[in-house]
């Protein structure tokens, strides 16, 4: 599996995508990798601005500053994990591994599917949490999206048995 960028390794801190990172690396050998967390930009504004259908309460004051100190906390998380995940990457036997905190655009998949177009990467490495409906079940929706979706191959590592945490809030990808 080589072109001219490197693998994409969807990182979201979870115990699945810490496996997927160690099990591509086994899989693949020594070759770079972008390790990418994707979090969701504006997150913390959505609660206070959104109506809700049957009840009838004043408009909520939105504090601006509150909301863009927690999106700055949850870009700086998300960076952490990057980090994280790329020196596991390394640890594992990645030849260099970069970490990238990216803001989501519709969702991860489509968020992981963009910056593997942007990079010439060969493939997309998930983990799968085996949550969520029947489909989902099997590969996580972000799994089953990109194998639907995707231009180049995509390596998805379910959870083993027993092993099911869950990401940290802020990172979407895994």
């Amino acid at each position: 599996m080589t072109t001219g960028g490197p693998v994409i390794l969807g990182f979201d801190g979870s115990a699945a995508a810490r496996q997927a990172v160690r099990d591509a690396a086994t899989l693949l050998g020594p070759q770079p990798a972008l390790v990418v967390t994707v979090w969701e930009a504006g997150r913390r504004f959505e609660p206070l601005t959104l109506p809700v259908p049957g009840f009838e309460l004043p408009p909520a004051a939105l504090d601006l500053r509150s909301a863009a100190e927690m999106d700055e906390a949850a870009y700086e998380s998300a960076k952490q994990t990057a980090r994280q995940g790329a020196q596991l990457a390394r640890e594992a036997g990645f030849s260099a591994a970069t970490a990238l905190a990216v803001a989501d655009d519709l969702t991860p998949a489509d968020t992981l599917l963009r910056v593997a177009r942007e990079h010439d990467s060969p493939g997309i490495v998930v983990g799968a949490h085996g949550h969520r409906k029947l489909s989902e079940l099997l590969l996580g929706s972000t799994s089953d999206t990109l194998v639907h979706k995707s231009d180049r191959p995509v390596v998805v590592v379910r959870a083993r048995a027993g092993d099911q945490s869950h990401p940290p809030e802020t990172a979407g990808a895994g």
